[in-house]
């Protein structure tokens, strides 16, 4: 007779093989024998449903079909990482962090930077218990029960020493061989193919069925802690070893680096061993060892100050330019276009790369008929790099931008001091307001699903939308007059556009368009407004007093919310049930620091400089560089220079750390 007891040590049985085949690639049985146990936990459990826990090793795949993926919060942010390109903007990292920290030597861990999708894993007494995409960095789709279905994800960790709770960072891949396998599969089946395994792994994460997306043959690796309630681990070079003991699939390549040209020997060893992973990395990435230094720099915008990407090389192929197009931006900007004989490229097939601008074109004396070399890095758009001129053609002629708009036929303008050529007809030419909708719509700003280009042109060219705000007046008549739209289709797209009007507020600010105003630039906006109301309102010095904001944005904001369209266009957007989620923005009037100005010296323990001027600013305060009689405080830190002892001789008042926090 089973007892629970059997029942229990069954599961950790199974588990236990499970890590030797997926995480330590050491299995100890063969597959026929881990099948004969995991029947007999199935038969178990079939006679004893009462004793099934969501960690049992049956319990990936059994979850029914999902309506859809809930956007939950992060509970902390998932950042993305600026990159570098060569082994000087790595110095520069280097330089900044030591002038930032005020130490000349500190330690760095290096690691691979995977391809693939990151998200966020929570274990909660070493069960797993949520997955969550990134996302846009503070909210993600909560994407659980097809996480549950990758089998190198444990669902019970092991060991004596489990934090309560964990907030894990990892990457989703699909491995090269089974990305070829599935591709296979697809071309036999005469279904379009995955453009690289990234983009595969990306669309099985998002599949409502959940067998279904186990049958896609998932990998997770994990290299990072975003919480642990233990507080044991201080270093990142104590993760992966940490991950690995309580049974987590983790990197292979890691190093513990005390200068630079350790970091560039781990990274050139990287870049020969590449071709020979099972999946795709595109770089390597370096952190900043100890966490309480990390704490201390903190991030700017969307980036950690303490680690940072060096992303490899972009590769490059070879082909010939079949025509040279001209395609109109948004902002009524032409740009010339090479349409190319397909060629395959860093994971994907390309037939048209971007040639910038006329000035680019003329000045790699680029024609139709060249072949040419581009090359691609990353997400980057591809890009002509040169031209082979031996193997130019004949006859060939040199390219001259047009001097009319090719979709309206307005006539060009050039501005004065810019390279770009325009359209100036910003409310008739119809490539302008396709990808004006399109902009609106995308993934930084509204995020509409099922509202790709090729329905925005159908929506713009039927005459449907012509403005955003059109887009929330959409008929299900209208809407059934696109092509290929059926009953299912038509009630996708409506309720995307629905859904979308819960939005938050910077991406609400991403999706008007401003000029100069990018995604960590509308996060700045929107933290210190608070409400699109009061972003309207603000004037330019009030932008300027906001950390991370120059003159070009704060003219340009300014400029934008004081013309009579751009306010009546938000006025109907707003009325049509488009709800920028409020911020709570404490607001600091009469503060002791308005007007003050502050000199900054020597090493603060809470605070890099930067985040004490910011905060300072935040407050109406001022910051130099250097003492005068006009310096009202000194905040002096460990270690002052001799900024302090000017501030004596001249009487000005010191702040110690403990004095200006309590001031804040």
């Amino acid at each position: 007779m089973s007892t629970k007891q059997t029942y229990d040590q069954l599961c950790q049985l199974i588990w236990h093989h499970n890590r030797l085949y997926y995480v330590e690639h050491a299995p100890e049985i063969s597959d026929e024998e881990y099948d004969l146990l995991f029947k007999r936990l199935e038969q178990l459990e079939n006679e004893h449903p009462e004793w099934i826990t969501p960690s049992s090793p049956t319990q990936r795949v059994n979850e029914s079909l999902t309506v859809g993926f809930q956007t939950v919060a992060h509970r902390i942010p998932m950042l993305s990482l600026a990159n570098t390109y060569s082994k000087e903007e790595i110095e520069d990292f280097i330089r900044r962090i030591q002038k930032l920290v005020e130490k000349k030597h500190f330690a760095f861990t290096a690691e691979l930077k995977m391809d693939g999708i990151a998200i966020s894993a929570t274990f909660k007494k070493g069960v797993f218990v949520r997955g969550v995409t990134r996302g846009d960095g503070k909210r993600g789709d909560d994407i659980t029960v097809n996480l549950r279905t990758i089998a190198n994800l444990p669902l019970q960790l092991y060991g004596d020493h489990i934090p309560d709770v964990m907030e894990l960072r990892g990457e989703v891949f699909m491995p090269r061989p089974m990305f070829l396998q599935l591709n296979e599969q697809k071309l036999q089946d005469g279904e379009p193919l995955w453009a690289n395994p990234r983009n595969a792994a990306a669309g099985s994460l998002k599949l409502l069925d959940p067998q279904e997306a186990a049958a896609r043959g998932l990998s997770i690796v994990f290299y990072g802690v975003a919480e642990e309630s233990s507080g044991t681990l201080t270093h990142q070079s104590q993760v992966v070893p940490f991950l690995r003991s309580v049974g987590l699939p983790v990197l292979d390549y890691t190093a513990y680096c005390q200068t630079i040209e350790e970091i560039w020997q781990f990274a050139e060893q990287v870049r020969t061993v590449r071709s020979s992973l099972t999946y795709d990395i595109d770089g390597i990435v370096i952190k900043l060892d100890e966490w309480k230094e990390q704490k201390r720099l903190g991030v700017t915008g969307k980036n950690p100050r303490w680690a940072i990407a060096y992303k490899f090389a972009a590769e490059q192929a070879v082909t010939r330019i079949l025509d040279i197009t001209v395609q109109v931006g948004r902002t009524g900007v032409l740009t010339p276009v090479a349409e190319l004989e397909p060629v395959f490229l860093a994971g994907s097939t390309i037939a048209r790369a971007t040639l910038h601008n006329e000035e680019e074109v003329q000045r790699k004396n680029i024609r139709v008929g060249d072949v040419v070399t581009i090359e691609k890095g990353g997400d980057v758009i591809p890009k002509v790099v040169s031209v082979d001129f031996s193997q130019r053609p004949s006859g060939s002629q040199s390219w001259q931008m047009p001097q009319h708009c090719p979709c309206c036929g307005t006539l060009v303008v050039r501005v004065t001091g810019e390279v770009a050529v325009r359209c100036p007809n910003e409310e008739g030419c119809l490539e302008q307001q396709i990808r004006r909708i399109q902009y609106f719509a995308g993934k930084n700003a509204m995020d509409i699903d099922h509202m790709g280009e090729k329905v925005v042109i159908q929506l713009v060219q039927k005459g449907f939308v012509k403005r955003p705000a059109d887009i929330y007046i959409l008929t299900e008549e209208q809407v059934s007059q696109l092509s290929g739209f059926k009953a299912k289709s038509i009630h996708n797209l409506l309720s995307s556009i629905e859904k979308s009007k819960d939005v938050t507020l910077e991406r609400f600010i991403m999706a008007l368009g401003i000029k100069y105003v990018g995604t960590g630039t509308a996060e700045l906006l929107a933290a210190r407004a608070g409400d699109i109301e009061t972003l309207m309102r603000m004037k330019e010095e009030e932008l300027l007093q906001i950390e991370g904001i120059g003159d070009k944005v704060a003219q340009s904001v300014v400029h934008y919310f004081a013309q009579p369209a751009h306010l009546e266009e938000i006025k109907r957007l707003l009325v049509l049930g488009v709800k920028p989620q409020f911020i709570q923005v404490q607001v600091f009037t009469e503060h002791p620091f308005q007007g003050k100005t502050f000199v900054l010296t020597g090493s603060l323990e809470h605070y890099t400089r930067s985040a004490a001027a910011s905060l300072i600013k935040e407050r109406g305060g001022k910051v130099t560089d250097s003492v005068s009689k006009k310096t009202d405080y000194i905040v002096a830190g460990a270690d002052p220079g001799s900024k302090l002892d000017k501030g004596r001789q001249l009487g000005i008042t010191i702040l110690s750390e403990d004095e200006f926090r309590a001031l804040l």
